[in-house]
C-alpha cells in the first residue's frame, strides 16, 4: 500500500528534514511542498493527499482557519499532523481534528508510532474493488485489478481489460475518475491508466507503455504533474542503473 503526503511549511530546513526522515518509510511519497495556506488548500484539492504535515510555527491561526475552510470543498479532509517547536499549539490542533502533533527536532520514535497508527487508519484504496456499470436494468461488474486503462469516447467511456476485451459505459471519463482507486491516474483528456500495468514512461515522446507490450498511451502537458507523480510511485521500489 502506498500513501502520498503534502508538506505545508515555509521553513526550507524543517521541510527538507521531514522529507529526509520520510524516505525511511517506503510506503510514503511526497506529493508536494507549499509555503502558505492558499497554496495549501489548492494542493490538497488538486492532489488529494492522504496526509498533510503543517508547520504551525508560521501562523497557527491561519492554518486552523484553512482546515475549517476545507470542509466547504471536500467531505473528508486528509489526516493532519501538526509540527511545532513547542507545545503551544497542541491543544488547538486537537480541537481542529489534527491526528497528531510533532515537536521539533523530529523524534524518530514518535514519528514511527504515528505513522504506524495512521497506516492502520487509512483504507487500502489500492486494493482490488468491484466497479458496477449500470444501464437501465443491466448491471455489469468489473474487477478494477483487471482494467488496463479507460478511454474517452465522446460522452461514453471504454474500459480496456487485461484479457483484451472492451467494455463500454455511457458515462464520461471524468465521472469514473472520481470513483476509481488511487492506482488509476489521469494522463490525458482521453485516458485514465492503471499504474499497476505501466512498464515505461517516455517523456521525450510523451507516452506511457503498458506491460502487455502492445499499447502506448499518450500523456499531455495538462496532466504532466500526474505523470511526474506516477514516475515517483514506480521509482520507489526499483533498482536504478547508471545513465
Amino acid at each position: 500500500m502506498e500513501y502520498n503526503y503534502l508538506i505545508i511549511d515555509s521553513n526550507a530546513t524543517s521541510n527538507l528534514q521531514l522529507q529526509h526522515r520520510m524516505e525511511e518509510y517506503g510506503e510514503f511519497y511526497c506529493a508536494g511542498v507549499v509555503n502558505d495556506t492558499m497554496d495549501g488548500i489548492n494542493a490538497i484539492l488538486k492532489f488529494s493527499p492522504d496526509v498533510v504535515f503543517v508547520n504551525l510555527n508560521d501562523n497557527a491561526g491561519k492554518y486552523f482557519q484553512m482546515v475549517a475552510e476545507l470542509y466547504q470543498y471536500i467531505q473528508d479532509i486528509p489526516i493532519l499532523i501538526g509540527i511545532s517547536k513547542s507545545k503551544q499549539f497542541a491543544y488547538e490542533a486537537i480541537k481542529n481534528n489534527f491526528f497528531d502533533y510533532w515537536l521539533l527536532p523530529f523524534n524518530e520514535f514518535d514519528m514511527r508510532k504515528t505513522l504506524l497508527k495512521l497506516m492502520k487508519k487509512l483504507p487500502n484504496e489500492n486494493a482490488s474493488q468491484t466497479l458496477c456499470l449500470k444501464s437501465y436494468k443491466d448491471f455489469q461488474y468489473l474487477e478494477t485489478d483487471n482494467i488496463l486503462y479507460l478511454r474517452a469516447d465522446n460522452n461514453a467511456t471504454d474500459f480496456i481489460m487485461k484479457d483484451g476485451t472492451t467494455v463500454s459505459a455511457f458515462k464520461t471519463l471524468k465521472s469514473f475518475g472520481e470513483k476509481l482507486p488511487k492506482n488509476f491516474v489521469r494522463i490525458h483528456q482521453s485516458y485514465i491508466i492503471n499504474i499497476n500495468y505501466v512498464s515505461r514512461i517516455n517523456f521525450g515522446k510523451s507516452v506511457c507503455a503498458l506491460k502487455n507490450g502492445k499499447e502506448q498511451l499518450p500523456f499531455s502537458k495538462t496532466y504532466r504533474e500526474n505523470v511526474d507523480g506516477l514516475k515517483k510511485i514506480l521509482s520507489k521500489n526499483t533498482i536504478s542503473t547508471p545513465n
